[in-house]
């Protein structure tokens, strides 16, 4: 989801540069942290999760052009499901959400939220063509996963074919399109050269080379991908999930439309998985990984982190659906609060325990 992050990457970059500066004398650079962590994590976790999101939102643009071309039920579901598959690759990303998706915008032009139902009415309303330029130029809370979301499922999951007019097929079927444009694009500027420009998957799978001026040491893309973690683990503890919580305020909630949140949350800690492990779910790690070097430095902690994030992940899993009716319910505070202090455990160990490895 994008809200206002950008500037803790910053601060995890800044912290990392600041720390290799202040290894000059050599010391920085004795860490066992193996340089081939870097390249198998862009090489089997970054790349392959921005490929499959483009396949993904692909099937979704398909999806909604014959859903457009002509509404049935069929079609409205076939669409709905294009949607909950399309989500799992992106909340999967948001463990390592730096680099291009961060610097180019990308992230709140695929999944701003909350939606802006005044404008969206407006834009419905209006005799505006949708082109591409025209979507493009959209506030992001126009557009985006959640608005194409809205317009799928409606409130409380009620969205019914006949619902639809041809207005909001026409639209859907432009921020489809669009959702399908700007995916490609982050997954293009990971593994092609875009306009002059390396591939991402480069720049960092090449930290601590001469002339990286983005990662000059190694421990710099290390506490890329440590920050990128926690990041994540705070924002669904401490965003996503306390802030309707704490309000008790259904209108907080991603992907409420949906009733997707839980899978949202879920799969944000899978990407946490996916980043510590070095490989996507049910995948074979190809080389060494974070939790290989954590292992090797400190045994107990690897089998911590491991057992830390399976429960915080079956926390979750006891939440009762749809989270946006369980964030009013007195029985089902329990669950919630119990998620978040898994989760915030978690987070604690990165910050407190793997973080300093790193350092």
């Amino acid at each position: 989801m994008s809200l206002p992050r950008c500037s803790l990457h910053l601060l995890v970059l800044t912290g990392a540069l600041a720390l290799t500066a202040c290894g000059s004398d050599g010391g920085a650079e004795q860490s066992r942290f193996q340089p081939e962590i870097i390249t198998h994590f862009a090489d089997d976790v970054v790349v392959p999760t921005y490929q499959q999101l483009a396949t993904r939102l692909a099937t979704l643009d398909s999806a909604v052009a014959a859903l457009s071309a002509g509404p049935t039920s069929a079609q409205l579901t076939a669409a709905q499901e294009a949607w909950i598959a399309a989500r799992a690759p992106w909340e999967q990303s948001e463990g390592f959400l730096f680099g291009p998706v961060d610097s180019f915008g990308y992230d709140p032009a695929l999944d701003s939220w909350p939606v802006n139902r005044t404008d969206l009415d407006a834009v419905l309303a209006s005799n505006d063509a949708f082109t591409p330029e025209y979507v493009r130029n959209l506030q992001e809370t126009q557009k985006g996963f959640h608005t194409v979301e809205y317009l799928l499922f409606g409130e409380g999951r009620t969205k019914k074919v006949e619902d639809l007019t041809q207005r909001q097929l026409d639209y859907l079927k432009a921020l489809a399109t669009e959702l399908k444009s700007v995916s490609a694009a982050l997954a293009s500027e990971w593994s092609q050269s875009v306009e002059g420009r390396p591939p991402y998957r480069d720049v960092l799978a090449s930290a601590g080379q001469a002339g990286n001026t983005a990662y000059p040491s190694v421990q710099a893309a290390a506490q890329e991908m440590v920050g990128g973690i926690i990041n994540i683990l705070d924002e669904v503890a401490n965003g996503k999930i306390a802030d309707p919580y704490d309000a008790k305020d259904p209108q907080l909630v991603e992907s409420q439309f949906a009733y997707n949140s839980l899978k949202d949350f879920t799969d944000n800690l899978r990407s946490v998985e996916n980043v510590y492990l070095g490989r996507l779910p049910g995948a074979t790690p190809k080389g060494p990984s974070l939790a290989d070097f954590v292992k090797g430095e400190r045994p107990e902690l690897d089998t911590r982190i491991r057992q830390e994030l399976t429960a915080a992940i079956d926390a979750l899993g006891r939440i009762p659906e749809p989270f946006r009716d369980a964030i009013t319910d007195p029985a089902a505070a329990g669950e919630i609060e119990a998620a978040q202090a898994a989760i915030r455990k978690a987070q604690n160990t990165f910050e407190s325990d793997v973080k300093p490895l790193i350092q």
